[in-house]
């Protein structure tokens, strides 16, 4: 296995170990990515701090996973993007489109503003 899992109380981290999101990299992931959101706790922080470097199809992918776990009711949250691949998904025109902070504890704000959010949306229901 590529990367680190970490379960918490609210979410999932997990940790790439390689320097370079690969075809095969990203498809573990997309895999494990989706198990996770068949579990009660189904929030996830992906931290890319060893990335840097990452194509436009497994950029796409990426982006692509983080809209299914929106589309589930769940969180999903880049964290600690190294600046050669922030770079490369502004090129790829996703960076706008991806939720990516700098830092895992920013990650972690978004995560429950964005659960508290949703209490409060089917609240209203």
């Amino acid at each position: 296995m590529n990367f680190k899992i970490d379960t918490k109380e609210k979410f999932t981290t997990i940790t790439v170990m390689q320097i370079e999101l690969n075809d095969n990299l990203t498809e573990e992931l997309l895999e494990t990515a989706s198990k996770i959101l068949q579990k009660p706790t189904k929030n996830l922080l992906l931290i890319l701090e060893n990335v840097n470097k990452i194509d436009e199809a497994n950029a796409s992918k990426l982006a692509q996973l983080q809209q299914k776990f929106y589309e589930n009711s769940a969180s999903f949250v880049i964290c600690k993007v190294q600046s050669s691949v922030e770079e490369q998904l502004e090129k790829f025109e996703l960076l706008q489109m991806m939720n990516t902070t700098p830092t895992e504890s920013e990650a972690w704000d978004i995560v429950q503003m964005e659960e508290i959010e949703r209490e409060l949306l089917s609240g209203e229901e």
